[in-house]
């Protein structure tokens, strides 16, 4: 086998050689690449998605260590989305990586998101979250969004839903709000039932959070693709 070439031999042994060439046409452009968006980076590629667009205007800091797939020793000061490329062509080779280092605003979403037949939103900004979320849905691009996975450290329970139906989730209560406020009917979000614990200054985070996250959103887009339906 070509040594270059990613081996996909277990994958098409599970859904087939017609859902990988589904997987690998889609584009898919992943917004926000730390805990949750990064892990989900990996795993649409390791899965045989060969079209991804990532972007984040952040640096690789000390703590990030704890939780992101981009974070090392050896790259706390390099920019997420150079580090998470270099991942995700060691992982496929062949595959192709649009890397974009800048924050997405209501200025440039639409140049952020052209061509994309799925969005992630892995974004921590209720601002930008729903300046993205507002225009996927005016303009008929699939869109799912992470809601929180801070403050919690019990075993996961990440599920996909739409966000009208969610409970226990400060960042879902606010933006179902605005949503609302916009006559936005629906969308769907990857939220846990989970209660988040009471931290005092910052958002406390752990290693497996976020990853059990990023885990439904690819598993919900990677169906969603199979389906046809995205």
């Amino acid at each position: 086998m070509n040594e270059t070439k990613m081996d996909k031999s277990r994958t098409e042994a599970l859904i087939g050689k017609e859902n990988l060439d589904k997987l690998a046409k889609k584009m898919i452009t992943v917004v926000g690449v730390g805990g949750v968006g990064g892990a989900c980076a990996t795993m649409l590629a390791r899965a045989g998605v060969e079209k991804i667009r990532i972007v984040d205007f952040d640096l690789v800091t000390s703590s990030n260590v704890n939780r992101q797939v981009i974070a090392f020793a050896d790259t706390i000061g390099q920019k997420k989305v150079e580090v998470l490329s270099s991942m995700l062509k060691r992982i496929n080779p062949n595959i192709f990586v649009d890397a974009i280092c800048e924050r997405q605003t209501k200025e440039n979403v639409e140049r952020i998101v052209k061509d994309s037949d799925v969005v992630v939103d892995a974004i921590d900004s209720v601002k930008d979250k729903l300046e993205l979320i507002l225009y996927c849905k005016r303009n008929n691009i699939y869109i799912v969004s992470a809601m929180g996975a801070g403050n919690r450290f019990d075993v996961p329970n990440f599920y996909l839903t739409d966000i009208y139906k969610t409970h226990d989730d400060g960042l879902a209560k606010v933006l179902r709000k605005k949503l609302r406020e916009e006559n936005i009917k629906e969308l769907d979000v990857v939220t846990s039932s989970s209660k988040p614990q009471k931290v005092e200054g910052v958002i406390g985070s752990i290693s497996y959070y976020p990853v059990a996250s990023a885990t439904v959103l690819c598993a919900a887009i990677i169906n969603k693709i199979i389906k046809e339906e995205i």
